[in-house]
């Protein structure tokens, strides 16, 4: 699928070179159709690495969707240069007048805190409810997805002993779901998180229904069709590296961390891991640009009413 997102941004280099079609800005004004327009509010440190993961799967189909980047009023990031952010991101305030196809939230680095003493969990907030009205389908990830569930149902988040960190085997419990249509009986999801939502604390009324699962790290991704939300507690988006990269920073922290579980070969950190999930995730993102695609109003204004 072409992608558009701005000619400069340093993930286009990244994508091009994997082969991913990008297109050029002035080539995507010349064509006489309307392209799906995707939001990514983005609340990871490491933005530029975060835009790549996410475009990556976002050109999983041979639609057009245009990426809009988008940060928080109230948080300053500090990993992240004020020069990218300035040139490719806008602000909530500055686009809440707009409606989109889908809008991804990510995950972020404060899971141990209650929800209420996050800074931005106000904005946040807000914007959870601007979805309902702004917003044709969202994708809510790990913390966000966590987030997004205490926001709309009460659900609570629960801290682990200790992170849990690792690739572990999920089953489709749901088959017929159009979002897994064509994955496999049982799939590999990286995992990295430090606290997690129980099956037990869900609605017992069917809201939410639970689609990927797993015995060792539990719940994994949950729908909830009254919200046209997926909430996805882990990360099918990261690159082969990533849980290698978090386990060298974890180790610079304590020594004693432990590796990922079911991650490097053998079980050695010296080893290069490689990317089992790859797959899984594109086609899992394809069927849900697929559905929105097949079920977005074709004039944007008209979502929400």
């Amino acid at each position: 699928m072409p992608i558009k997102i701005p000619d400069t941004l340093p993930a286009r280099a990244t994508l091009e070179a994997e082969g991913l079609v990008v297109m050029r800005e002035t080539d995507a004004a010349r064509q006489d159709i309307r392209p799906l327009q995707f939001g990514l509010l983005n609340l990871m440190p490491d933005k530029p690495r975060t835009e790549a993961q996410f475009a990556r799967l976002l050109g999983a189909t041979p639609l057009q969707v245009e990426l809009s980047l988008i940060q928080l009023a109230s948080h300053t990031p500090r990993n992240t240069s004020a020069s990218h952010m300035s040139a490719f991101y806008r602000t909530w305030d500055e686009v809440r007048e707009r409606t989109f196809d889908g809008f991804i939230v990510t995950g972020a680095p404060v899971e141990t805190l209650p929800f209420e003493e996050v800074g931005y969990w106000d904005e946040l907030r807000r914007i959870f409810d601007w979805t309902r009205t702004h917003v044709h389908a969202s994708f809510n990830v790990c913390w966000g997805a966590q987030a997004a569930l205490q926001h709309f149902h009460g659900v609570p988040k629960h801290q682990l002993p200790q992170k849990l960190s690792g690739v572990y085997a999920h089953q489709v419990v749901a088959p017929a779901s159009p979002i897994l249509r064509g994955l496999a009986d049982e799939i590999d999801v990286p995992v990295s998180r430090h606290t997690e939502v129980r099956r037990e604390d869900l609605p017992a009324d069917g809201r939410l229904k639970v689609l990927l699962d797993s015995e060792e790290s539990g719940l994994c991704l949950i729908e909830d069709a009254g919200q046209r939300a997926l909430h996805m507690f882990n990360h099918l988006e990261y690159e082969a590296t990533t849980l290698a990269d978090e386990f060298a920073r974890d180790v610079a922290k304590d020594p004693s961390t432990a590796p990922p579980a079911h991650y490097f070969p053998g079980g050695d950190p010296a080893r290069t891991p490689t990317n089992r999930w790859r797959s899984h995730a594109h086609l899992l993102f394809a069927n849900w640009i697929n559905e929105i695609y097949q079920t977005t109003p074709f004039d944007l204004a008209a979502i929400g009413r």
